[in-house]
């Protein structure tokens, strides 16, 4: 922790010196900290773009919670069975292959059609990025468990939930927790790109509109927003992980 604070002033300070001490770079391409801290305080105090920080925050964070959850709980229990039942992957498979190179952006057009501007809409595409490597993870995680386990469970006659709860969950968790970071990172990476087209509020709102207005500063408040609150979310994410496998090694 230490050395990422110590990272993040020396890369705060290089970049003051460069901007606003040197004017190697023009502060109409890139906000000096100081212009960045005074668009911080304008979306904190006055608000921008329909509302303050705080408001597209808790939007944006709404809309990635519920879409990344509906994903990932249907994701890795599809991933679990395909990898679990030769017969479920045969009939499953095919169709997740059609689906799996489609990019999560190419949705919108169908999700504005289907579900309007709002946040439905934006819900889908989420959906759509993050569970396609929710699926591939628990797949994977479950091909990947040892074959002396699978044989000692089938002596020991192991079967239904308990099967699940005891051989392929447990087994599967390392890969399913690697896969619920890559769509927690593809749902933060959808929305804001979901929120440039038709949002009324949010981070991605911020952007869009800071673009419009040509303003450079307001535009890196929203992309240290979208990115604390993805670090934020990935710790938490971390610390389920940490609560559900503590037998792993940290």
């Amino acid at each position: 922790m230490a050395g990422t604070i110590g990272a993040l002033i020396a890369v705060v300070l290089l970049w003051h010196l460069l901007t606003a001490v040197l004017g190697v770079i023009s502060a109409a391409r890139f906000p000096t900290p100081q212009d960045v801290a005074a668009a911080l305080q304008q979306i904190l105090v006055d608000g921008y773009s329909n509302g303050r920080l705080h408001e597209h925050v808790l939007r944006s964070v709404l809309l990635v919670s519920m879409g990344f959850a509906v994903a990932s709980a249907i994701g890795v229990v599809i991933g679990l069975a395909m990898g679990a039942s030769r017969t479920v992957e045969a009939l499953v498979n095919p169709v997740f292959l059609l689906l799996r190179p489609i990019p999560p952006l190419a949705w919108i057009p169908l999700a504005i059609v289907w579900l309007g501007l709002g946040d439905a809409a934006k819900m889908m595409v989420i959906f759509f990025a993050a569970f396609v490597p929710s699926v591939i993870n628990s797949y994977a995680g479950v091909r990947q468990i040892d074959k002396p386990i699978f044989e000692a469970a089938a002596m020991l006659d192991v079967k239904g939930w308990r099967y699940w709860r005891e051989v392929l969950i447990p087994g599967a968790l390392p890969s399913i927790f690697t896969g619920l970071r890559l769509s927690l990172q593809a749902s933060w990476t959808t929305l804001v790109a979901a929120e440039l087209v038709g949002a009324v509020a949010g981070l991605g709102q911020i952007l869009n509109q800071a673009a419009q207005d040509i303003y450079p500063a307001m535009i890196l408040v929203g992309m240290i927003a979208v990115a604390v609150c993805g670090w934020l979310m990935t710790l938490g994410l971390g610390w389920l992980e940490r609560r559900v496998m503590p037998w792993k090694v940290q």
